[in-house]
């Protein structure tokens, strides 16, 4: 076992749960809208499950606004039920026979401070990840000292550039969520 292999997989581990931790925070709704609100919508097009994102394009020509354009447009109907049926977005979609309009209502406080205890408990789960990775690597470098090889100052040295990166993987989490906290109660 080469020992900075174990220090480089770690981070990369480290740097997925943080990637991942980032994409769950852009669907957390702001009272703004972001074409991003939509990612994970499934539609049923063309007899299959397709995620929206393959069947049309999405912009904000407005800050309360989402605007659809399918690129076929026998999938509005559908891409329009999808939208309305996902109750975890909460929307009432409009169509016109062309394009879908979502207009996104305006946030009150209870639902600001309910969104923040979203993100929160989003960031618990991404430091419960980020808590696995280490105890992975530590465990890895402490088998590698117990099978004679790597000494004892490899050993600490190893753990601590763990320890580092893992830091260093927090403090990207804390930052971000201190980002979105703060988009989600501005007014």
């Amino acid at each position: 076992m080469n020992q900075d292999q174990v220090v480089k997989q770690a981070q990369v581990k480290f740097g997925q749960a943080v990637e991942h931790f980032k994409d769950d925070l852009k669907k957390v709704r702001t009272g703004r809208a972001h074409p991003s609100m939509l990612d994970g919508v499934i539609v049923e097009a063309y007899g299959t499950p397709m995620p929206l994102i393959q069947l049309a394009s999405i912009s904000t020509p407005e800050a309360q606004l989402l605007q659809i354009t399918p690129f076929d447009p026998a999938n509005l109907q559908s891409i329009s039920n999808a939208i309305r049926n996902n109750p975890s977005l909460d929307m009432n979609p409009m169509d016109d026979g062309r394009v879908v309009r979502v207009p996104i209502p305006p946030l009150n406080e209870e639902r600001r401070l309910e969104y923040v205890k979203l993100v929160n408990s989003k960031v618990e789960d991404c430091m419960v990840s980020l808590r696995n990775v280490r105890h992975d690597a530590i465990k890895d470098i402490d088998q590698a000292k117990k099978d004679k090889e790597i000494g004892e100052d490899e050993a600490h040295r190893l753990k601590v550039a763990v320890d580092d990166a893992m830091s260093s993987a927090k403090t990207d989490v804390e930052a971000a969520q201190k980002a979105k906290e703060t988009e989600i109660m501005t007014v």
